[in-house]
């Protein structure tokens, strides 16, 4: 907890509230100097890789058979406090369990933090360990914008950072093991079972889309109805048409607009684009996007506007490593937990046995300042944790 504490006055977010922190901004750059501080203190050798993933090494960097555990320190913009900070700091704080324990490792033990994993700034979930598994193509990445405009090519450049190297690492994927992520509960599940923990199982198939609509721009006042071609008509019926779909999908469907932009953005003018970004989760997440983009179609037409669909990103469900999860389970006694947010360790495991461990969240809320976990349940994740990575090193 005094890990987290150190945390709490990086990135907050006056406007928005809770936290905001993202690739290559001051609050993102403050947590990865944190972080190689202390690692640096527990002995451990920091490196980071071609796509600015950070590795807290105890043991031979090269070594074979590696296990890791870690998450990210990034977040959504105006986010909570634990969701990607509490695995960061409970993979060093179990790193302080198991020296305390007199535990060496027999093989290499990694504490990672991966870069960008929400996606807050360029869009792209995962984006480190994407780039670091190759499923994400380097020259894709490169030219991914901001809000601002700007690349992610010029973002780091003008941190002194190479975006030339960026891309897969297979050498050091090879040299994996295990991965073991451990994250605060997101959903409430967990309070329900009167249970700390839980081991997970699957990660639900998700994605990310883009519509941008096209109209054109014109003067709020002086422009007929008749004579409009707005944009943000059609987009308004997209996110009606988000929540009719996911309720004609079942309970297990999710589509949600979260993000609007108009261009230019005047409070007096008929915009001449809006870009909105459409997130469907779900067992067949496709189906939910063609259904919101059938009705974005029409609307758009009867508006007299275009729409473009793009997709940004998209997850085929994950089932992490079962082996791993009986072993998880076996060691802690936690149940089984299937859940609809995305992880570093769901890219993972299609080249590496990953597993993830969730601490309680008792009220459910994610992505959002009144995301919490209790003392009690952090503490029984760090112990588990620690568990878990003393058995996995022997």
């Amino acid at each position: 907890m005094t890990l987290l504490t150190d945390l709490d006055d990086v990135g907050r977010d006056p406007r928005r509230g809770g936290w905001s922190r993202h690739l290559g901004d001051d609050a993102e750059s403050t947590l990865r100097e944190w972080f190689t501080e202390q690692a640096g203190r527990r002995g451990l050798q920091v490196e980071t890789d071609a796509n600015l993933n950070l590795w807290a090494w105890w043991g031979d960097p090269e070594g074979p058979d590696a296990v890791a555990t870690g998450s990210h320190l990034d977040s959504v913009p105006g986010g909570g406090a634990y969701d990607g900070p509490l695995g960061v700091a409970s993979a060093l704080a179990a790193v302080d369990a198991l020296r305390s324990r007199g535990v060496v490792p027999g093989r290499p033990l990694a504490v990672v933090v991966f870069a960008e994993e929400e996606g807050g700034r360029f869009g792209v979930p995962c984006l480190g360990s994407r780039l670091l598994t190759g499923s994400l193509d380097p020259d894709r990445a490169r030219g991914l914008r901001d809000p601002d405009g700007v690349t992610l090519a010029e973002a780091l450049t003008s941190r002194g950072l190479r975006p030339e190297h960026l891309g897969p690492e297979p050498r050091r994927i090879a040299r994996l093991g295990r991965f073991v992520e451990l994250h605060v509960e997101q959903g409430r599940n967990l309070a329900p079972r009167g249970e700390p923990l839980a081991v997970g199982s699957t990660i639900v198939a998700h994605g990310r889309w883009r519509l941008s609509f096209t109209g054109r721009a014109d003067h709020a006042g002086t422009t007929r109805r008749a004579d409009r071609r707005d944009p943000m008509v059609p987009a308004a019926a997209t996110v009606l048409a988000a929540r009719a779909t996911m309720e004609a999908h079942g309970d297990d469907a999710r589509a949600t607009v979260g993000r609007l932009h108009p261009v230019p953005g005047g409070t007096n003018v008929v915009a001449s684009r809006v870009d909105l970004w459409l997130d469907a989760r779900g067992p067949l997440p496709q189906a939910l996007v063609d259904d919101v983009t059938a009705a974005a179609r029409s609307a758009a037409d009867a508006e007299g506007c275009t729409v473009e669909v793009r997709a940004e990103s998209v997850s085929d469900e994950v089932t992490l490593d079962p082996g791993l999860a009986d072993t998880l389970a076996t060691i802690t006694g936690a149940g089984r937990l299937a859940t609809a947010a995305g992880h570093d360790a769901g890219v993972l495991a299609a080249h590496v046995p990953a597993g993830m461990l969730h601490v309680r969240n008792p009220s459910g809320v994610s992505h959002a300042p009144d995301e919490h976990a209790e003392d009690a349940d952090v503490a029984a994740g760090v112990r588990a944790l620690a568990d878990v990575l003393e058995e996995l090193c022997r």
